[in-house]
């Protein structure tokens, strides 16, 4: 074991035996601090003149190495005379301290503090508990006001008060609420203007059988953050106030494990990360991802921030981080439609003026997430940028020993895989290698995405024994997971499975598919469900033989255009307003149902022998010849792409 640092009090050094190690004077502490708050970054010969000198002598630098001398002979008496150092090292313009974590008590601190969130109530009081022993005095005592250490020092100051206030939730949920209440009554007294040590305090007291006590507590703090601060207390003393009033039965309980973390992480990192950190950018681009994987509303608001957030990046001039903002929204996309076409054109914009500054050398996986999220955010569209973009993603992952960047490169070239009809084998060997990649290196989202992207690959070949594989497994994972979306495609494709089924009469089949219509109210993804009730009703329907129009209420969102001309021969007597339809009617675009769009057109090109029409959508449909029509969506079906193609004179050749 080497020597161990002490920064909460006094600076000290102990040995391996925990002798105090004497190093000499107050520079010489000087020196060894200011290495420990750059926790093992260099800190140049210059910055550390600066550091410790007012007004440096004209012997400053040779001053220095002969502190840093000393300090090495202390830190490390056994080393030989002109070994290298292994803990005080130089390191191009200056030096660095390069000792474990745990050899320095603010590092072990805040470890303790951090794993105590996550233990259970018991373990984490014996932890904080062994932890709040490790304080000698103020964080960098003697140093504690000098420029260099103030922030951290604060830093350490403030994870110590929540760290008081994190023992005394763990000591409520075991049911020693007076031994909290004894703790947070000098906590309070000390940090008058903490909210929360108010709240923690009348809550205990309130378990111990003192309500009048408790709303005392209360009404003292409102009174206290009134007079001295001119604030209103928080909701937090607001809702227990009135809780307390009411005797709410939850007020016995301590609450889910889940919520205690969440809270206790959350406010902990809103008291050490300043509002205007660079860092606040980062975790927000993480939380961000986490949330659009949440389905309910928890997609759209992922979605609407996103931009805001790449904005906000933007503006601080930094490419780098504009990079990893843009970058970290590696969220998997297993649809072809965008849900908001407008914003994603404004994300592309972003990730192509970052590539652009980006240098020229270096930020090869940033590199990569950016092209991808071109390719990604380009989709279904004829953008020639796309499948460039999702080519170039491929090979830089590909030369990159990052499974996530390679993970995040294949569902950019999957979401390219579209430029014509019939490739669902090359996607389903896409979805093939998703799946091997993203089970060896725990990415449980790709994983599922490589699932999803081969249920609908082997749907479209007819394969629904496998299909059926892939939608339990997928299943499974999102379930132990807690991805709910995953749920819309296999319930729709439930449904489709039962349509697809011989002999399942069309009435059972179109209540299935109305089941299956329901689980997109709410999921956040109005690019899947736009129309779609509509459409897939409509190919059942066509399959069977049976009216197609159900109304004149009928939601056909984008799919207006190629149902139109059908539903005009439907009504009968419109045969020239269908032929001037099916002449408006614009080419598929490049997804998932291309296939069933144009077997619509060549439907209503054969009905009307339009024989030109006909032989487009035949020459666009035939390299699907032996796929099911739409089944590669996981959605719906028209049957064999085969049906399709023909018409009396126009035989399949």
């Amino acid at each position: 074991m080497g020597p161990r640092l002490g920064v909460l009090g006094p600076v000290t050094a102990w040995d391996a035996d925990g002798n105090t190690i004497p190093l000499k004077g107050p520079r010489h502490r000087s020196v060894l601090a200011r290495l420990v708050v750059a926790r093992g970054r260099v800190v140049p010969v210059s910055r550390l003149v600066d550091d410790l000198w007012t007004d440096p002598p004209d012997n400053a630098v040779g001053a220095l190495r002969t502190f840093v001398a000393a300090l090495r002979r202390a830190l490390e008496p056994d080393r030989p005379p002109r070994a290298p150092a292994r803990l005080l090292v130089t390191d191009g313009p200056g030096y660095a301290l390069r000792i474990p974590a745990d050899s320095v008590d603010a590092r072990r601190f805040e470890q303790a503090v951090s794993d105590a969130a996550t233990l259970p109530a018991h373990e984490a009081a014996v932890r904080l508990d062994e932890a709040l022993g490790w304080w000698r005095g103020p964080a960098y005592a003697e140093f504690a006001d000098e420029p260099w250490a103030r922030a951290e020092a604060d830093r350490l100051t403030e994870l110590r008060r929540h760290a008081l206030e994190l023992r005394a939730e763990s000591l409520l949920a075991l049911g020693q609420a007076d031994r909290a209440a004894a703790d947070l009554r000098a906590h309070t007294a000390e940090h008058p203007w903490r909210e929360n040590a108010w709240r923690l305090l009348a809550l205990a007291l309130y378990r111990t059988g003192r309500q009048a006590d408790a709303l005392d507590v209360l009404r003292r703090a409102r009174t206290l953050l009134a007079d001295e601060l001119g604030v209103d207390p928080g909701p937090g003393l607001r809702a227990l106030e009135a809780d307390i009033l009411r005797q709410s039965p939850h007020l016995g309980r301590s609450g889910t494990p889940a919520a205690r973390v969440w809270e206790q992480v959350a406010a902990a990192y809103d008291r050490a990360v300043a509002p205007d950190a660079r860092a606040r950018l980062d975790s927000t681009a993480g939380l961000l991802r986490t949330l659009a994987l949440t389905g309910g509303t928890g997609l759209p608001a992922a979605r609407a921030l996103r931009l805001d957030t790449v904005t906000a990046a933007e503006e601080l001039g930094d490419p780098g981080l504009t990079a990893r903002i843009i970058g970290a929204y590696d969220v998997p996309a297993i649809w072809t439609r965008l849900d908001d076409p407008d914003r994603a054109r404004h994300i592309v914009a972003a990730a192509e003026r970052t590539l652009a500054a980006l240098p020229a050398d270096g930020h090869e996986a940033d590199r990569a997430r950016l092209l991808a999220t071109v390719a990604l955010e380009s989709r279904g569209t004829r953008d020639p940028r796309g499948p460039e973009a999702a080519r170039r993603a491929e090979e830089l992952a590909r030369r990159l020993d990052d499974p996530a960047v390679l993970a995040f490169a294949l569902n950019a070239v999957f979401m390219q895989s579209f430029e014509r009809t019939g490739l669902a084998p090359r996607r389903d060997a896409i979805g093939a290698e998703l799946v091997a990649l993203s089970a060896r290196h725990g990415l449980s989202s790709s994983e599922i995405l490589g699932h999803l992207i081969r249920l609908q690959a082997r749907c479209a070949l007819g394969d629904f024994t496998a299909a059926d594989r892939h939608a339990a497994a997928a299943e499974a994972l999102a379930a132990r997971h807690e991805r709910p979306l995953v749920a819309v495609f296999t319930g729709w494709y439930a449904a489709l499975r039962r349509d697809a089924a011989e002999h399942t009469p069309p009435a059972e089949a179109e209540a299935a598919y109305r089941d299956a219509a329901a689980l997109l109210d709410g999921a956040g993804m109005p690019g899947l469900a736009d129309g779609l009730p509509a459409l897939a009703l409509l190919c059942l329907r066509l399959r069977h033989g049976l009216p197609l129009d159900t109304g004149t209420d009928t939601d056909w969102g984008p799919y207006a255009p190629w149902a139109r001309p059908l539903l005009l021969l439907d009504r009968g007597g419109h045969r020239d307003d269908a032929r001037d339809a099916l002449h408006a009617t614009p080419e598929p675009p490049p997804d998932l149902l291309q296939e069933a769009l144009w077997c619509l057109t060549a439907r209503a090109a054969a009905a009307l022998g339009d024989e030109p029409v006909l032989t487009r959508a035949r020459t666009a449909l035939a390299p699907a010849a032996a796929e099911l029509a739409g089944a590669g969506s996981g959605l719906l079906t028209l049957g064999p792409v085969r049906d399709h193609l023909g018409s009396a004179d126009a035989p399949i050749r």
